[in-house]
Formats: structure tokens, C-alpha cells, sequence
């Protein structure tokens, strides 16, 4: 009966959706939409379905209107208390389903800005894109550019959002991704015994030339281009900033002999779903921030992880100088004792350098060679690999240009023999290649950051980067929920001296 009445009065908020939910089941039943195909029905319920939702919300926010409470005042977080009362105060609110407006009142004092209460309740943005619209926009901008991800939201939503809107708000909604890994996780330890694996690698992202690092913007600033529409060969130099690329993962341990690796007897786990697979993974990744900051925020997540260090830590990495300048002095801030690794498909690479010196490229004798001298470093024989390829070069007489390969790849075993001893890695089960940072590096940079024709602002490629983690992480959802929480807070909360707001007697 009371809905009856508002209904008749005309106080009924959503007679607007009621009218647009007839008018759909009376075209639904109408003699020319039943006699049309189901693709055709399908679209005419999509268009007219956004408009009824679009209704509905309008409804649910003029209800919201009109049962907000008068206060006899509010005291705003600057301690001023706001008597002067304003009703029908509008904003507009663009939705998932389209635009709507927002009525509510508001509060304020001489030479003060005025505060709306309803706004905190609703916990509306500061600009006019909804939670919903951004939320669409954040998943959009990570799998493709912000032309498409525009595109794509105008297509399959009832709401709007220009380029550079879309930017913007890609960089407002990772603001508080760091705060959410220092605060909103558990600080318990996994309960394992697994080995604790972290790894990490740099991969370039084309920038403007504005935002590249100082030496390189320096060096980009001073080369000379053949052609003034394009570069040359060799000219793409000094375009790129490196993002420092972060994973940290358990996982079970995987027995294996160096005749398994090389495929010379069968490996037991051979199948991919019978090995062990990565566990708890976090990835992230930083163009912004210094390398060697990304360095300590894995060593972060590892002590917290494991704070007693209880498991062995594994730490896979490709040799590069300042990447282990980084690594040691983390291991020793922290206190940590850390097997590193030296990957071994980078071994690898610099094995088939060398045997170019001695056989063809692409010939059955350089993959014999390589295959011989894989095996025996597998087996924890990396310098006697290294002084017999040295030795080789020497008996056939090779030129110092010659075997400058054989030379650089000897060198490379010698200088990091202590990250060699696969041997013992895997009688002890463990990882011996950056296979997952290699794949996260490919996942979280390339197929977003290297899209044709992309030259990215800092600001937005990082906020892109920590949006793609978190998704990478399995996080997205409790991020989310950290992001509405944190809005609440910066744009409303702090607005008042309480909260929840006093009520009027």
C-alpha cells in the first residue's frame, strides 16, 4: 500500500525506470520485433537495457536525495562549524550505464568551502567518473592503448571517457599500490618448507625523451638522425628507460640429473603438468623507481615471506654487474644467506657464440659442441669447460678477432663459477633458469609497453606497470577494495572532525 501511494503522489523515484522497463517488454512483444532475428533482439535489449540501468541508478540516487537528513551543522575537519545549509546542490556522475545527476545538500561557512555529507556516504569521486567507469577504464588501459581501451569502454558500457581522461585516471588508481603491499597483506609466514625463489630483470621502455634517465636524455639529446621522419639503422639507441622487472614465488623442488637437462635419458617429470609450478607468485615491476630500490623491495617481500629464514632462499640472476652490486648489499643489509644462480640459458647463449668460432652457424657440429660442453658445465665443470675452449682456440691457431667469442664466454664461466655449481643445484631440486622473470618481463612490459608506434610519459607507463602487477599477482580485487577504502579517506573522511557526521536532532 505505501508503495501504491508514492507511486499515485508521484514521489516515486523510479517511475522514470519503471516507464523504460514497460516500453522495452512492449517492444519485446511488438508484431515487427517478433518476426526479426535473435541478433537483432539481442541489440535492441542492449541499448535499451543500459538505458533502464542507467534509470535505475538515477532512481536509487534521487532516493538517496530525498532521504538525506537536514543537519543543524557540520563541523568540517578544519574545526569550522558549517551552519549555512544549501538543498539541491547537483553534481553529475558519469556511470557504467551513462550519465546521472546527484542532488544533495550542502554545508558551509563564511570564507569556507562548502562539504557535502552525501557525497561521503556515496563516497563519489572528485571528478564525474563513477568507481564502476574507473574500474572499467584501470582493466581496460592494461591490456591495450588508451585509444582502444576509450573504444572499448564506449562499446560495452553506457558511459564515456576521453584519452586523456583515461590516462589520468590509470595514474590516480595505482596511487596507493605501494601502501597496499606495506599494509594490506598478512605478515605471516607461508607454511612451507618449499625453496623461496626470487628473481629479477630490466627491460626497456621507449620513452619521451623528457623522461628518459639523465644520462641517457643527455645522449638522446646529442645524437644526430639521418632522416627526420624516422630513424636509421642503428639510431635507436638512447630511446628507452629500463624498467626494473621483480618476482618472487615458492616452489616444490624438482630432482633432476645434467642428462635429464640435455635430454639424454628421460626426466620422470617431463610432462609440464606433472612439474612442480609456481606458488604464491608476486610480480611487479618499476620504470620510476631506481633499480636498486626494486632490489630491496623483493628482498622486502622475501623476509616477509620468511622472516626467520626457515627455507632456502634462491635468487636466479644473468650476471649483470649492477644487478649483483644491488643483490650483495641487500643480503648483507638483511642478513640473508641466498643461492645464487646463474641462469643458465644465458650459459647457453654464450656457448653457441663460441662454437661459431670453431663450426659453421646453424651446422650439426656447433649444436654437437655445444651439447658436449652444456653437459659438462651441468655437471659442475665449468672451468675445465672454460680452459679447454680456451685451449682449443689457441691449438687452431684463431686470431685475437677470431676467438674473441671463445675468449668472452670462457671469461663468463670463470668470472661467476661460484653461481655455476648446477651439479649441486640439481641434486638439491632446485630452479637453475629465469624462465618466470622471463615470462613475467615479456607479460608485464612488451605486450603492453611496446606497442607500435608508443612513446610513453613516466608517470603513465608506471602507473600501468603496477596496474598490470597487480593483476599479474592475482591482487586485483583486494586492491580494489584497499583503493575505495583509501579514496574514502583522502577525499571525505578528512573532510570532517567525525565521521560518521552528526545528525541533526
Amino acid at each position: 500500500m505505501r508503495q501504491a501511494y508514492l507511486i499515485h503522489q508521484g514521489l516515486d523515484e523510479f517511475v522514470a525506470a519503471r516507464e523504460q522497463f514497460g516500453q522495452l517488454i512492449e517492444a519485446l512483444q511488438s508484431d515487427h520485433n517478433l518476426k526479426r532475428e535473435h541478433g537483432d533482439i539481442e541489440e535492441l535489449i542492449w541499448q535499451d537495457g543500459k538505458e533502464l540501468l542507467r534509470r535505475m541508478l538515477q532512481g536509487h540516487l534521487d532516493l538517496r536525495s530525498a532521504r538525506e537528513p537536514k543537519r543543524a551543522h557540520v563541523i568540517g575537519g578544519d574545526s569550522v562549524i558549517r551552519t549555512h545549509r544549501r538543498a539541491g546542490c547537483t553534481r553529475t556522475l558519469m556511470s557504467l550505464f551513462g550519465e546521472v545527476s546527484v542532488k544533495r545538500m550542502g554545508y558551509g561557512a563564511r570564507g569556507k568551502e562548502s562539504i557535502f555529507p552525501l557525497d561521503a556516504q556515496l563516497n563519489l569521486p572528485r571528478d564525474k567518473y563513477s568507481h564502476g567507469l574507473r574500474q572499467r577504464v584501470g582493466e581496460e588501459v592494461t591490456k591495450d592503448s588508451f585509444d582502444e581501451a576509450v573504444a572499448s569502454v564506449k562499446r560495452t558500457t553506457g558511459g564515456k571517457v576521453a584519452e586523456r581522461q583515461s590516462e589520468e585516471i590509470a595514474v590516480e588508481l595505482s596511487q596507493d599500490f605501494e601502501a597496499f603491499y606495506d599494509s594490506g597483506r598478512s605478515n605471516e609466514p607461508e607454511a612451507t618448507s618449499d625453496p623461496l625463489i626470487l628473481s629479477e630483470d630490466g627491460k626497456g621502455i621507449v620513452m619521451r625523451t623528457e623522461d628518459l634517465r639523465e644520462a641517457t636524455r643527455k645522449a638522446a639529446l646529442k645524437a644526430k638522425h639521418k632522416l627526420k621522419t624516422r630513424l636509421s639503422q642503428g639510431e635507436k639507441k638512447n630511446r628507452k628507460r629500463m624498467a626494473m622487472v621483480a618476482t618472487v614465488y615458492s616452489i616444490a623442488r624438482h630432482f633432476r640429473r645434467p642428462e635429464a637437462i640435455m635430454g639424454l635419458e628421460e626426466d620422470p617429470q617431463a610432462c609440464p603438468a606433472s612439474r612442480p609450478r609456481a606458488r604464491n607468485k608476486r610480480v611487479w615491476a618499476s620504470v620510476e623507481r631506481d633499480p636498486g630500490k626494486v632490489t630491496e623491495e623483493l628482498f622486502e617481500e622475501a623476509h616477509r615471506r620468511d622472516p626467520e629464514q626457515k627455507r632456502p632462499w634462491v635468487m636466479l640472476v644473468d650476471g649483470h654487474k649492477d644487478q649483483l652490486k644491488h643483490i650483495w648489499a641487500n643480503i648483507k643489509h638483511f642478513g640473508v644467506e641466498v643461492i645464487l644462480i646463474l641462469d643458465f640459458i644465458h650459459v647457453l647463449e654464450y656457448l653457441w657464440k663460441a662454437a661459431y668460432c670453431f663450426h659453421p652457424p646453424g651446422s650439426e657440429q656447433a649444436e654437437a659442441w655445444v651439447a658436449e660442453r652444456a653437459l659438462q658445465i651441468l655437471k659442475g665443470k665449468a672451468s675445465i669447460v672454460a680452459g679447454g675452449i680456451r685451449r682449443s682456440a689457441t691449438l687452431r691457431g684463431l686470431s685475437a678477432k677470431e676467438r674473441e667469442a671463445v675468449d668472452e664466454c670462457a671469461g663468463y664461466l670463470l668470472n661467476y663459477k661460484d653461481m655455476l655449481k648446477y651439479d649441486e643445484y640439481l641434486a638439491a631440486g632446485l630452479p637453475i633458469a629465469t624462465g618466470v622473470i622471463e615470462g613475467t618481463c615479456r607479460h608485464l612490459v612488451n605486450d603492453r609497453m611496446a606497442i607500435t608506434g608508443a612513446r610513453w610519459r613516466l608517470q603513465r607507463a608506471e602507473a600501468i606497470l603496477k596496474l598490470r602487477s597487480l593483476k599479474s599477482s592475482g591482487d586485483s580485487e583486494a586492491y580494489w577494495d584497499f583503493y575505495k577504502d583509501q579514496t574514502s579517506k583522502r577525499n571525505h573522511v578528512s573532510q570532517y572532525d567525525s565521521f560518521p557526521l552528526q545528525e541533526a536532532a
